[in-house]
């Protein structure tokens, strides 16, 4: 994985005029993984409804992809550099959308699991290949920034287009149609990537060393199950055999690479403090938001009463907010510096979610309308400055292994909020108050509150609802200031760990 790149293929991918037109095929890949982690936080209450998952369960389908695709980001990333980046990208497009359809025809909780692992599955060969190839197209700090921010705005905007077109589709069909609007996007992505996108890859790699992948994959699934289960159920033996299994499997990975010659992941990436600073930015600020984001769906929709399609368009502002400032983030900080923008990013993302602890059940949208949108533009700020100096930071053959370990922190910090954040809002949800003969389902999620209260009487069914949706709120807001603890914690230790860093550095 850290060997040199073909210089042909490196030279040619640079000078040739199509380089921005194999970046419209990459940003498919992004637009592909942006629009489902979107749609499901719409469709969750309809999964809810119809599946009938425990609370467990609801949150297993929340992050069980996460789970996987951080467990296999590494090894993924490294198998690209082997068959070539270009290959892995497509191959896994077309697994992608493939499963897609597995998910929105889950009949029971355990298929859908099921179904949102193996996305994880094929989720874990796109994001690496994408900024590997980027960085290996632009060479020059100008037009790679331009190239990161394009990107990240268009992570962004299919944050925005996915609930629309998401709730749209759930006011229209059935919950599982969100999921194949996957096979669009994939169909093209696969079509046009054949020809425009050039081959990548490292001559003489080394094998594929299964070990490290089993390590790396129980390593990071053991200590995040182990994570969950903790914030669940309290710390009883089973999460703690597991996390220790995960955390022994993690330092024999650790060990690994280190003598390997050619390892999944050259651990020596971490002695630079501009990619390890932003790394933990990335993981931190993931874990900060991610729990938050994931109810925030159920609460405009379970709560405030909104359909699904008018939920969409309540979260809007974050999107444009991250795409307008994305587009922009490389210039800020090359006007005033890397750990200003990123600082900055992050410190508006924690006055967003401090506010967000004031709200109730009637909140006016003008405050929530206000907090995504400095929300939106905190993280465009911040996720493509970062995306950039993780890039910078490594010389363009260990392109892939930066990626990963990049993506890898997106989604472990992704596993560990919703696990965290989310059990945080469960945990107080369960303790609340409900009529006489309420259901047990109905103290599992606001979801199965509201289908117990559909077959209730009136009187005793708006009790019910009126108890757990405060209590769902008051979860909220909760696990909102701890959230926001978490971001204004991180500006602080970004401004000091990314001292000095500039962008091309």
């Amino acid at each position: 994985m850290t060997s040199t790149l073909r210089p042909a293929t490196t030279t040619e991918a640079v000078k040739r005029p199509g380089r921005w037109l194999a970046l419209s095929v990459l940003v498919l890949a992004v637009l592909l993984v942006a629009v489902d982690a979107t749609v499901l936080g719409l469709a969750t209450p309809y999964i809810s409804e119809d599946l009938k998952p425990t609370g467990t369960q609801l949150l297993w389908i929340g992050d069980v992809y996460s789970f996987v695709i951080a467990g296999l980001l590494v090894s993924m990333g490294s198998l690209g550099d082997r068959i070539g980046r270009k290959r892995i990208l497509l191959v896994g497009a077309t697994a992608f959308g493939a499963v897609s359809v597995l998910n929105a025809y889950a009949t029971s909780p355990e298929l859908m699991i099921l179904a949102r692992a193996l996305l994880g599955v094929a989720g874990a060969t796109l994001m690496p290949a994408t900024l590997a190839l980027i960085r290996n197209l632009f060479h020059d700090s100008r037009e790679r920034s331009l190239a990161v921010g394009i990107w990240g705005a268009t992570a962004s905007a299919g944050t925005a287009v996915g609930p629309i077109v998401g709730g749209f589709l759930l006011e229209h069909f059935w919950w599982g149609s969100v999921f194949l609007i996957n096979l669009p996007v994939m169909a093209v992505l696969v079509l046009v990537g054949i020809k425009l996108l050039p081959e990548s890859r490292t001559p003489n790699p080394g094998p594929w060393d299964m070990i490290s992948v089993v390590l790396s994959l129980v390593g990071m699934i053991g200590v995040v199950y182990a994570v969950k289960e903790a914030a669940s159920h309290g710390i009883t033996w089973e999460p703690l055999a597991v996390g220790l299994l995960g955390a022994a499997a993690l330092y024999a990975f650790v060990r690994r690479q280190l003598t390997l010659p050619a390892p999944l992941l050259d651990m020596r990436l971490f002695r630079n403090r501009g990619f390890s600073g932003a790394v933990l930015a990335d993981l931190l600020t993931i874990l900060g938001l991610s729990g938050l984001v994931f109810f925030l769906s159920q609460y405009l929709q379970l709560v405030q009463g909104r359909r699904p399609l008018e939920a969409g368009l309540a979260e809007l502002p974050a999107a444009v907010g991250a795409v307008a400032a994305g587009l922009v983030a490389g210039t800020f900080a090359r006007r005033y510096s890397v750990r200003a923008v990123v600082s900055g990013g992050l410190a508006a993302i924690g006055l967003a979610l401090a506010s967000l602890t004031v709200i109730d059940q009637s909140t006016g949208y003008p405050l929530l309308g206000a907090a995504l949108l400095m929300v939106g533009v905190g993280a465009g700020f911040s996720f493509t400055v970062t995306a950039d100096v993780i890039l910078s930071s490594v010389p363009k053959e260990q392109a892939g292994s930066a990626s990963a370990v990049s993506e890898t922190a997106y989604e472990l910090g992704a596993a560990l909020g919703i696990a965290v954040l989310g059990s945080i809002v469960t945990g107080v949800y369960r303790g609340f108050a409900a009529p006489a003969g309420t259901p047990e389902g109905a103290h599992e999620s606001l979801g199965g509150a509201v289908e117990a209260a559909s077959r209730m009487p009136s009187n005793t069914a708006q009790d019910l609802l009126a108890s757990a949706r405060e209590a769902f709120v008051d979860g909220l807001t909760i696990a909102a200031g701890a959230g926001a603890a978490v971001l204004l914690a991180t500006a602080v230790a970004a401004w000091f760990m990314l001292k000095n860093q500039r962008l091309g550095s």
